[in-house]
């Protein structure tokens, strides 16, 4: 933009400029903040938008999509990353579960400039501390965790949204943690760095804690949910998983699972205007 840092803060200020403010930060998505420099409106809802299902790792739905033989391609790079793949074109749909002011997902996406998309419910989900071994049973709330090791998740991960309110809520710093695991960037890689003694707690879902045999401490109940563009939805790919997901087997999937409710599976959450 040639412009200096303080003029962006202006501009952001004004509202002038496209930006979201999560989590005390500031975001400016790279589509919106290019169609804007154009002069456009947002993204071109007549681009072809390949196989890809990005966003949130969720372990059913990754099954799901192997299992059903959808053909779809997966890029895990967590909710707000997928969002903005998804926001440009990249990507059919987008798994997510962010944290925000309408509980999860809605106010998120109706702050993008998004055409032609649909939120749809697929599950909600318990999540919680997935605990090693040895501090299952011991651990009675998050602030207990302070001086342990702690798995991270990347940044832009719905996950890492959760663990800020968390950080807030009691009181801690992220300093107040051992990470010395890198970053975890699918639910089952947390869980399988907790199971292998590398780390003694992550935040996961229940699904993961009962897979790897480790301890669990439930702390929400979050909505996972699918942002479609409406035109790719009706293609050979996403019906494929979407006719799957609406199956017996997927029920049945979910419930040996376990921390698994779909109750709203399929329901509208959200559409675009």
């Amino acid at each position: 933009m040639r412009v200096k840092e303080r003029k962006v803060y202006d501009l952001a200020a004004a509202g002038e400029i496209p930006h979201r403010r999560i989590t005390g930060k500031l975001l400016f998505p790279t589509a919106e903040v290019m169609a804007w420099i154009e002069g456009c409106s947002g993204v071109s809802s007549a681009v072809v938008r390949p196989d890809v299902l990005t966003g949130s790792h969720d372990p059913l739905i990754d099954w799901a999509v192997r299992e059903s033989g959808s053909g779809l391609a997966t890029l895990w790079n967590g909710s707000l990353g997928g969002l903005e793949v998804f926001a440009a074109g990249g990507a059919a749909a987008c798994g997510m579960h962010i944290p925000d002011g309408s509980g999860w997902n809605v106010e998120t996406v109706s702050e993008w400039a998004l055409k032609d998309s649909v939120l749809i419910a697929c599950a909600v989900r318990s999540r919680g501390l997935l605990l090693s071994p040895d501090l299952a049973g011991k651990i009675k709330g998050f602030a207990d965790l302070k001086g342990k090791r702690l798995v991270r998740r990347q940044p832009g991960a719905g996950t890492a949204t959760l663990l800020a309110i968390l950080l807030a809520e009691s009181g801690l710093s992220e300093s107040d943690f051992v990470s010395d695991t890198g970053v975890a960037r699918t639910e089952s890689e947390a869980a399988a760095a907790v199971s292998a003694g590398d780390a003694d707690a992550t935040l996961g879902v229940e699904a993961m804690a009962r897979q790897f045999h480790l301890g669990f401490l439930p702390i929400r109940q979050e909505n996972f949910d699918l942002l479609i563009d409406r035109r790719a939805y009706f293609t050979e790919p996403v019906q494929t998983l979407m006719a799957f997901i609406n199956s017996e087997p997927f029920r049945a999937k979910a419930r040996s699972m376990g921390g698994y409710d779909l109750g709203d599976l399929g329901r509208i959450r959200w559409l675009s205007r």
